[in-house]
């Protein structure tokens, strides 16, 4: 008599790093030839649980090194309280709690949340990550999600439409210490979409359908300039993550010798301790060379690999990939090379980062900022700022966003020439520059207008260093003329609207007298004049 289990395959898609492009793990789904197991597994626990070991066991047979995605219906870990049998055949395939990660599913619907918390709470423990799947087009309730603290979020990409809310569930990842993922990717305009908008990962069928076999290589689009846009302060470290190749810190020179023939992808391995804290960098072609002399194999193959490694580069998985840098500054030119392990609060190791992927991130980085900046001042352009001002309204933090010009700059130009009033432009740019402290930004847009991005206790001091300036060009006088909208978290929904709430205000600051400066609000009507006066009407006769 067949069992169920005779017609059931599995098939593997990757997860692939928006970053990098390269494959982040492999999420194993149930093919089932015949009957509708899945959904009995929904409603019975016991057979879920079988089915996310007999998925581990179909990707210890397939021999890929790549962490692993096992789904798991949410009332199943709040029935059975855990998953002890799946974390006995994660041992018994020589694999670590870590590089398996739970993606907990809907639906939550009567699920009993305190009793899927503890599940969620001791699988973490043994050391499994937690994903929270399905976001978007299930039932989970929000603080049931954050009160999960998942490491990973998976959003649906029929959610790519309402951008607001990818933007919402970016900020809530960061603040969860989260990446966010976006599944069922199909087309380049919702890859687009899913860099856009900070997702760190994402799978689907434009980057390789589900198969058989895992996948070696996968379809990245080309990027578009606007979404390759990396913060000046620097991308964060999870953006680079690739899956580290890991081994006991006891492993013979041998084992680690097969490991890396047997993968010529792999750049090297991490040794590491019980807890799966790195011990010793073990580097690919430092240690092939060590092996390979004469006497090598006789020499290390049965003694432990550990002799024949380095002290790990490590960073955390917060740094920033300027950190990473300038951990890779520090010692021997000869492993600059090698890669640097990322870990976790608890110092367990989550992957690892390769220099070549920083450096080539943050040259096109530059180049970009490069290309964007004004001529004639050197300043970016509006894109640095509209940009930031878009992070900063996904971050829900308070800003306030001016535009600066100088008054009848045209009479500037025809009075005293087009050279002073370049001169004159340089020195506002400097000025603002030079005042500039903190997180402000200031941008040329054009002409004599100029963008300054800020928090509100920063205005103040670098309005007074503008405004009271003494301004000329060719020995005429000059005044400047400066609007601010003020735009507290929920106010405007993009850069766009807080601009259109800008315009009206910079027309009420051109029609002051002398240095002005008009102060609004985003969302409530009429503004405060803070410098400046009404002209005087006309005359009549």
């Amino acid at each position: 008599m067949h069992s169920w289990t005779d017609t059931l395959r599995f098939a593997f898609q990757p997860v692939v790093n928006l970053t990098t492009g390269g494959v982040a793990g492999l999420e194993i789904l149930a093919r089932p030839e015949a009957g509708d197991i899945l959904a009995e597994a929904r409603r019975d626990p016991e057979l879920d649980g079988r089915l996310a070991v007999l998925a581990l066991r179909a990707a210890a047979r397939k021999e890929t090194l790549l962490p692993l995605h096992i789904n798991v219906f949410a009332g199943t870990l709040a029935d059975l309280g855990g998953l002890t049998p799946l974390h006995d055949a994660v041992r018994e395939a020589g694999r670590l709690p870590w590089e398996v990660t739970i993606d907990v599913g809907p639906p939550y619907t009567h699920v009993p949340q305190q009793a899927l918390l503890e599940a969620v709470g001791g699988l973490r423990a043994q050391g499994f990550r937690i994903s929270a799947d399905g976001i978007g087009d299930g039932d989970v309730p929000l603080r049931l999600l954050t009160d999960m603290a998942p490491d990973l979020v998976k959003l649906d990409a029929s959610l790519l439409a309402r951008p607001a809310a990818v933007r919402a569930m970016r900020t809530l990842c960061e603040q969860l210490g989260a990446l966010l993922s976006v599944e069922g990717v199909e087309t380049e305009l919702q890859y687009a979409a899913a860099v856009a908008a900070g997702a760190q990962l994402a799978q689907g069928e434009l980057f390789a359908p589900p198969a058989r076999l895992p996948a070696a290589d996968v379809y990245i689009p080309p990027r578009f300039p606007a979404t390759a846009a990396i913060p000046k302060s620097g991308p964060s470290v999870r953006e680079f993550v690739r899956p580290a190749a890991l081994l006991p810190v006891t492993a013979s020179a041998a084992q680690v010798r097969a490991l890396l023939t047997g993968s010529p992808e792999v750049s090297g391995v991490l040794l590491v301790d019980v807890n799966g804290a790195p011990v010793r960098s073990v580097h690919r072609s430092r240690f092939l060379l060590s092996m390979s002399g004469r006497y090598g194999h006789a020499l290390y193959a049965d003694r432990p690999a550990a002799k024949l490694g380095d002290p790990p580069r490590t960073v955390g998985v917060d740094a920033t990939a300027w950190e990473v840098l300038d951990v890779v500054a520090v010692g021997g030119s000869d492993r600059t090379s090698d890669d640097v392990a990322v870990v976790d609060r608890y110092g367990r190791c989550v992957g690892v980062v390769r220099l070549a992927d920083l450096v080539r991130a943050l040259a096109e980085s530059r180049v970009e900022e490069a290309a964007g900046l004004n001529p004639l001042t050197r300043l970016p352009g509006s894109d640095a700022i509209t940009a930031e001002v878009d992070r900063r309204i996904a971050d829900g933090r308070i800003f306030a966003l001016s535009w600066l010009d100088v008054d009848h700059f045209k009479q500037v130009n025809d009075g005293a020439g087009f050279a002073a009033g370049d001169e004159l432009i340089r020195s506002v740019g400097r000025a603002l520059q030079h005042s500039a402290s903190g997180s402000t930004r200031v941008g040329h847009i054009g002409g004599d207008d100029f963008l300054v991005l800020a928090d509100p206790e920063r205005l103040d001091p670098l309005a007074v260093s503008v405004l009271d300036a003494p301004w000329s060009a060719g020995g005429l006088p000059v005044t400047l003329s400066l609007a601010t909208v003020l735009c507290p978290p929920g106010s405007v929904t993009d850069h766009r609207q807080a601009a259109a709430c800008l315009a009206p205000l910079k027309k009420a600051a051109k029609a002051l007298q002398g240095a002005s400066w008009v102060l609004g609000r985003a969302g409530l009507p009429g503004h405060e004049i803070l410098r400046g006066v009404h002209a005087a009407p006309a005359q009549a006769g």
